[in-house]
């Protein structure tokens, strides 16, 4: 969906400030009977999903800011953000695709980390079109981006439907031969954005195996069972269940932040790949995707200096990431998924986030 419902009437978006250079960034808000999704167009930034609880309460459930100049100066967590060329890490900030090497920004040293220094998330996405139940956002990269080869065309849409379902979906082409992984770094509590850590929520991911890392968070290339380790969430699970035990994985990442190989077809249709429940409230949110990965991130290092929208201090564990994706570091891998896009073909990549409420789900 790349534009425009045929019965519906473009709508403008309002006004959110101005960046440091003079940029105008704006606000467009999505909304039905259902719930409501609020997008920057800095970052292509979802900055807030209100939706009911079992009680019919309605409630934002995702983290950020409260105003432009914060994302824009300290969104190092990279709350609601869409992320490229390459989201995830890769390690050294170096790959090469047909016999020659590329260096890339290092912005996690020694890794790059979700596309460098200026990522995705740092630019003014243009709107190609707009109504109340969709947003198109366009982006060009150069090339030479942040090290990345080739002119890449992004386009971003941002739907919803009557069933309290918010649909991301990616396209990217490119003239010449490169890498490519996008993805959006929301952050969700879905007891409320300002109500504490996530540690009760019970999750469940569709996932057989999942990538373990070296101390410098870069997967081993290893694609290990989840049988009999912390990492097994193929049953409904409180996400703080386990999440300090001394499982050497756990130990790297001082938590959960690590890609998960779901169980389907990569690249075929949306297939369902988490679930997540908060019995506080009885909201619930289930995660479809054709990529063929997750990164779940318990948001290990919120750690105090973030303020949130609804003026509480983000500590860790405040809310949780599930970033549908290509696996880090797969240009570095070729055992895993390919991530390269050549002229003449077309990323494409869906994922739907889909909400509800009922007091007794487990």
């Amino acid at each position: 969906m790349s534009g425009p419902a045929e019965h519906e009437q473009p709508v403008p978006g309002r006004s959110y400030g101005t960046l440091p250079d003079g940029t105008a960034v704006e606000r467009y808000t999505l909304e039905n009977d259902s719930f409501a999704v609020g997008v920057l167009t800095y970052g292509g930034i979802i900055d807030r999903i209100d939706v009911p609880d079992a009680a019919g309460a309605h409630a934002n459930v995702v983290l950020g800011y409260a105003d432009l100049d914060t994302y824009a100066r300290a969104n190092k967590p990279y709350f609601g953000a869409l992320i490229g060329r390459y989201a995830n890490r890769i390690g050294r900030g170096r790959f090469a695709l047909d016999g020659r090497e590329y260096t890339l920004a290092v912005n996690d040293p020694p890794n790059t980390l979700h596309g460098g220094t200026r990522g995705f998330d740092k630019v003014v996405w243009t709107v190609e079109s707009a109504t109340p139940s969709a947003l198109c956002l366009k982006y060009v990269s150069p090339d030479g981006d942040e090290g990345y080869p080739g002119r890449l065309e992004a386009q971003v849409t941002y739907s919803i439907d009557d069933d309290a379902g918010l649909r991301i979906a990616y396209r990217a082409t490119a003239d010449a031969p490169t890498i490519v992984n996008l993805t959006n770094h929301s952050y969700f509590n879905l007891a409320g954005e300002a109500s504490g850590d996530i540690l009760g929520h019970v999750l469940q991911i569709n996932a057989g195996h999942f990538t373990p890392v070296g101390p410098d968070f870069i997967p081993t290339g290893e694609l290990a069972p989840v049988d009999g380790t912390p990492f097994d969430f193929r049953r409904p699970t409180a996400i703080g269940a386990r999440i300090r035990e001394g499982d050497p994985q756990l130990v790297i990442g001082r938590g959960y932040d690590h890609n998960w190989v779901l169980d389907g077809t990569p690249g075929g249709p949306l297939g369902h790949a988490v679930t997540v429940h908060d019995p506080s409230s009885g909201r619930r949110m289930d995660v479809y995707t054709t990529e063929p990965g997750i990164q779940f991130y318990s948001g290990n290092f919120l750690d105090a200096t973030q303020t949130g929208s609804g003026g509480i201090i983000y500590r860790q564990s405040a809310g949780f990431a599930l970033e549908t994706q290509h696996f880090p570091d797969a240009p570095n891998k070729p055992s895993f998924p390919t991530a390269v896009l050549r002229p003449g073909q077309t990323f494409v990549s869906e994922t739907v986030f889909r909400f509800s409420a009922r007091v007794d789900q487990r």
